[in-house]
């Protein structure tokens, strides 16, 4: 990648690290980082922490929210880095539609047993464990086609957050 994009989303299911390496690259670059679990409706937190997964007709509203508000953090702040799990090309679409530019996607994938290892051992507002089978049924992998890479996150923070450093040039 010859130039950095403004708009950077670390995607993947839950438990996969994309808060933590979003962090860290937002730290490294000295810009704001965000959450994009704090744009989601109160009907949708509320489904999820009852344990029912998300729909495409949940999700829209809070993608367009998510895709406005990193736009307006890459026009303020010269660079948008995000959380967020983008599970299906259709979402990462409408993301890069919304924010109105091009969107780079850091797809942070993880082997089931890590996952399910991570997930047990944390707590979350939200999402319970339970949703994990739901989010993988519905991860759809970055095509070659799309803007953006997939790293083996099965390691530490510190070597994903290599991987991920190398892979954006920073």
């Amino acid at each position: 990648m010859s130039e950095l994009p403004r708009i950077i989303i670390v995607m993947g299911v839950s438990g996969c690290g994309k808060t933590t390496i979003g962090a860290f690259i937002a730290d490294k670059l000295n810009v704001s980082f965000t959450e994009g679990d704090r744009y989601h409706p109160a009907r949708n937190v509320e489904k999820m922490r009852n344990g029912r997964p998300l729909e495409d007709e949940d999700r829209w509203p809070w993608l367009e929210s998510l895709s406005k508000a990193l736009h307006k953090q890459a026009e303020e702040n010269g660079c948008a880095i995000a959380a967020c799990s983008a599970l299906k090309r259709s979402y990462r679409d409408y993301i890069t539609k919304m924010a109105g530019e091009p969107v780079y996607f850091v797809h942070l994938d993880v082997s089931r047993e890590e996952l399910e290892r991570r997930v047990g051992e944390r707590e979350h507002e939200y999402m319970p464990a339970s949703l994990l089978d739901s989010q993988l049924a519905t991860l759809e992998m970055l095509s070659p086609d799309e803007r953006g890479v997939t790293i083996n996150a099965d390691g530490s923070e510190d070597d994903t957050f290599r991987l991920a450093s190398k892979a954006l040039n920073l």
